[in-house]
């Protein structure tokens, strides 16, 4: 007579090779990292008269850095005309931080939160006064393609100290496509909670790879 296996032994079994579900930030973030190493060129989408200094600038994203939890994407801004030797001059003051954080709960189950956070920088290195600001996404929150970062504690402290009230309650997103897409679309973007008429967007054409920049200042 064959032995019989009893139910409950089964699915113990069955939990305990069954691997975690993937969650829709896990999926944004191979997204995002499907970049790393090259660079993207694009320019400002949104027509909010608050940007007009952004018009027209050239714009270059570069997937600088990555790890295992850590992606930093330098943003390069061209800059005014260098008229002497007809050369553009470029502001290489941003960097964009995403930060991955992994979550266990009392079941044993596990899910994914990203961070954002703005590394400003002056020419010479220092960082700027008003740097590293940002925001942390929901649980198990945005889609594959798209992540919210509504801003942080830490950043309202920061943004109060400095006179930035207008700032407190702002809401950044990314959008990313798989590098495999030949589409592929890179956006990132800036809202206020408390503004509806408030948009800054960049779109950048990640399907075609450009060549890389020099570092970000201070990097």
């Amino acid at each position: 007579m064959k032995h019989l296996v009893p139910l409950a032994a089964l699915l113990l079994i069955a939990c305990a090779t069954t691997a975690p579900s993937e969650t829709s930030q896990d999926r944004f973030w191979q997204a995002l990292t499907s970049h790393c190493g090259k660079a993207y060129e694009g320019g400002l989408a949104s027509e909010d008269a608050r940007d007009a200094d952004w018009a027209g600038k050239r714009m270059v994203a570069h997937w600088a850095e990555c790890s295992e939890d850590r992606v930093a994407i330098a943003f390069h801004v061209e800059s005014d005309m260098e008229t002497a030797v007809e050369q553009p001059v470029w502001n290489r003051s941003r960097t964009w931080i995403v930060t991955r954080e992994t979550i266990s709960n009392a079941a044993q189950t596990t899910t994914t939160r990203l961070t954002l956070k703005h590394d400003h920088r002056h020419e010479d290195g220092e960082p700027d006064a008003v740097t590293f600001y940002g925001g942390t996404t929901e649980l198990a929150s945005g889609s594959a393609r798209g992540q919210d970062f509504p801003v942080d504690e830490e950043s309202i402290a920061l943004f109060r100290r400095e006179g930035l009230d207008a700032s407190l309650t702002n809401v950044w997103r990314i959008e990313v496509d798989p590098a495999s897409d030949p589409d592929a679309r890179f956006a990132y973007q800036l809202t206020r909670a408390n503004d509806p008429t408030r948009l800054f967007r960049v779109e950048i054409d990640a399907s075609t790879p450009v060549t890389p920049p020099p570092p970000a200042w201070g990097w």
